[in-house]
């Protein structure tokens, strides 16, 4: 890699930006739609260049981390402009509507569908950090649509980033699966946020009560609405779907505690907890 575009210089693009300059000779260029964005990029070191969209006819690589909304029409655009070896990818977190934009496109072979799977609660140039993808999962879908040296090379990418690369063979299963493990979470998060923030208008000092179970449970909370409406409308079916089967376990243990069924309540958390062996065996 001698050239690289990173299009959108947020958490994701700007921390791929920095672990990319610091794994590689790559000159890295920024482009982003937010002129203070793509200045504060290039203060913090995140970039070597500034760009327009036009630099892509000239690189290596080409990383789209923009909100989801905008992917479909923008990998389009970037396709159209690209030579015959340039990868492309992006980063959204949600691969279906992405995936059937492309799937005619005449270099729809230099695109791969990915996932990194990382993120915090920030936002923006400033977000971008070293080691947000040590040790986390990255997933590649429909790789049978990409042609195998653009899927070998973007496997190469994620492991130099130290991800570990998993498959899903189509983008609607993607979208299924990350509904539930990361898009309900998010949704989770910042309904609590929001109902502890009607309470407080009556109980002032319930923040000062806050202890480290809340804090965690509503730092998703913080996350930047730009980001997450396009993604939840998105995958909205899905969405709903999840939140449906959430919805009724809450009612079904809100009717326990009513009821003041000790044992339930307790075998329900008890059962629960297997969860620990789960993600134990997922997080390495």
């Amino acid at each position: 890699m001698e050239k690289i575009a990173v299009i959108g210089l947020g958490l994701i693009g700007g921390s791929l930006a920095l672990e990319l300059k610091k794994i590689s000779w790559a000159t890295i260029y920024g482009v982003d739609n937010n002129p203070e964005h793509l200045q504060k990029a290039l203060d913090l070191g995140i970039i070597y260049e500034k760009a327009t969209l036009d630099v892509v006819k000239n690189v290596d690589v080409v990383i789209i981390a923009v909100p989801v909304n905008i992917i479909p029409e923008l990998t389009l655009q970037v396709l159209d402009l690209i030579n015959d070896n340039t990868l492309v990818f992006d980063v959204g977190s949600t691969k279906s509507k992405v995936c059937k934009a492309v799937k005619h496109h005449p270099k729809r072979k230099n695109f791969v569908a990915v996932h990194p799977i990382s993120g915090t609660e920030f936002s923006g140039p400033g977000a971008a950090i070293y080691n947000l993808f040590t040790d986390k999962v990255n997933i590649i879908c429909e790789q049978n649509l990409s042609s195998k040296k653009m899927v070998d090379r973007a496997i190469s990418l994620f492991e130099n980033v130290k991800m570990r690369n998993v498959f899903m063979d189509s983008a609607e299963q993607h979208d299924k699966h990350i509904a539930y493990v990361s898009h309900l979470s998010h949704i989770s998060s910042f309904m609590l946020g929001k109902t502890v923030l009607e309470i407080e208008k009556d109980e002032e000092s319930i923040f000062d009560m806050a202890g480290s179970g809340f804090e965690s449970t509503v730092r998703l909370a913080k996350s930047n609405p730009e980001t997450w409406t396009p993604i939840f409308l998105q995958n909205k079916t899905n969405i709903l779907k999840s939140l449906n089967e959430y919805i009724k376990n809450l009612e079904s243990f809100k009717k326990l505690i009513e009821n003041e069924s000790d044992s339930e309540v307790y075998a329900t958390m008890k059962s629960t907890n297997r969860i620990k062996n789960i993600l134990s065996g997922i997080v390495k």
